[in-house]
């Protein structure tokens, strides 16, 4: 990818298509084929690894993808002890009006509850959100996979990443193996490419489905303690316990295919993602992330990876997972399951990556090119040249931030962005629209 000319009309950095670093691309092992998340490059003496998306895990003989490089992340360790602790499992909160009424309108009572926060019980973790996670099979089409996925509710929708039910391309015939090991067929109910998300419904569902309990992504905290729970390498029932290692961190991802003059996807996913050291592989995509209460917070769709290619590559964890957050995916399922298709927030600006001066500092921000006429960012007052820093108090640091800030709202969001202007600060408020078919 590359820059496009100051000649050439800007694009909106919701789309997320212009002023992205330059990319390199190396070949991942034949039987880990994936997509490739980014993030803003650091210089190349600084460059640690390379990124993968933990994807629906493909046969050998599947095409390999490639890769793009991952800059300027770091590695967070963390150690976890949980001994001489224990947990109470409430009932099921879809079964106990009492306990509904307890939760707040955009969350679901906690199904644990743990007796030290500080050292969780996971095993009653995994006992109450297991059976709220199923493994995803995609066969014929074009290729076969597999994949993770998430009861949403008990009608039988099941959220996951778009990345897996495409896996298998037009043809491919989904099926679904809860906890208990029954299997059934799928359906795609609607997908939405741009935030690597899809709802799936089971063809003549059980009665007996265990929806997950929704948590609230913006209640966490780095260093909180969360569990992956999947279907990694066709191992179903997978959990691993970490923590939350990082917020906010801008991550895109696209479906680039080995060969390039092949089309590529019109609009990277770019998350505002939750990062996490629990250990995610590939077969992962679409499975739960958690905290200690069994809530979903985020649903597992990228991981990070060392290597340069060829056989010494490698292909699975080395403690850097990406989540997309669950405030998000509610949004997005919500509306796939009502009209099959999603709405997306819109600012209309373009913006570039730049140092500004802030005061006596210096600060990296996403500086305006372009403010389009009529747009809700038009409208508040913003100009080209401004330095977007921060969006409701989280900081902005480059174009990929700012849109991966919008990115995860709702249309309908009043939202303050902070603004440096002729080296002083501002805030501005801005009220979201829904994106225009053709911006």
């Amino acid at each position: 990818m590359t820059q496009h000319p100051p000649s050439q009309p800007p694009r909106q950095p919701e789309d997320a298509s212009q002023h992205t670093a330059p990319l390199w691309y190396e070949q991942t092992q034949a039987q880990h084929p994936a997509y490739s998340p980014v993030v803003p490059q650091a210089p190349a003496e600084t460059r640690p690894a390379a990124m993968t998306q933990p994807g629906a895990r493909p046969p050998r003989s599947a095409q390999p993808r490639r890769l793009a490089e991952l800059g300027a992340v770091a590695v967070l360790a963390a150690v976890l002890a949980s001994s001489g602790t224990y947990a109470v499992t409430r009932p099921d909160p879809a079964a106990s009006p009492a306990a509904q009424a307890t939760a707040s309108p955009s969350t679901s009572a906690s199904p644990v509850v743990q007796a030290d926060a500080s050292a969780p019980n996971w095993s009653a973790t995994a006992a109450a959100v297991s059976p709220s996670v199923v493994a995803i099979s995609i066969t014929g089409g074009q290729s076969s996979g597999q994949g993770s996925g998430v009861i949403f509710d008990t009608k039988g929708h099941i959220l996951t990443n778009n990345h897996v039910v495409a896996a298998g391309g037009d043809g491919s015939r989904l099926s679904v193996t809860l906890n208990d090991k029954r299997t059934y067929d799928a359906t795609v109910v609607g997908t939405d490419p741009s935030t690597d998300l899809a709802v799936i419904k089971l063809t003549d569902g059980p009665d007996d489905l265990k929806a997950v309990a929704l948590g609230d992504a913006n209640s966490l905290k780095v260093g909180d303690q969360v569990m992956a729970v999947g279907n990694p390498l066709g191992l179903a029932g997978t959990v691993t316990t970490g923590i939350v290692s990082a917020l906010n961190r801008p991550v895109t991802t696209s479906d680039q295919s080995q060969d390039p003059s092949a089309p590529q996807s019109s609009e990277p996913v770019v998350t505002n993602a939750i990062q996490t050291s629990a250990a995610i592989n590939p077969g992962n995509s679409g499975g739960a992330l958690v905290n200690a209460g069994g809530q979903l917070v985020g649903i597992n769709s990228a991981i990070a990876s060392l290597g340069s290619g060829g056989a010494s590559s490698q292909g699975g964890n080395i403690g850097i997972g990406f989540a997309i957050p669950v405030n998000e995916v509610r949004s997005i399922a919500d509306q796939l399951i009502s009209s099959g298709k999603a709405t997306h927030p819109y600012l209309g600006v373009a913006s570039k990556n730049d140092v500004v001066a802030d005061g006596s500092a210096r600060r990296a921000a996403a500086v305006l090119t372009d403010v389009v006429r009529g747009t809700p960012a038009d409208q508040a007052g913003l100009r080209a040249g401004d330095a977007v820093i921060a969006v409701d108090g989280e900081s902005v640091d480059g174009f990929l931030s700012l849109v991966a800030q919008v990115r995860e709202r709702s249309v309908g969001d009043k939202v303050t962005l902070k603004v440096v202007r002729d080296g002083q600060s501002r805030n501005v408020d801005v009220t979201l629209i829904a994106k225009p078919a053709n911006p």
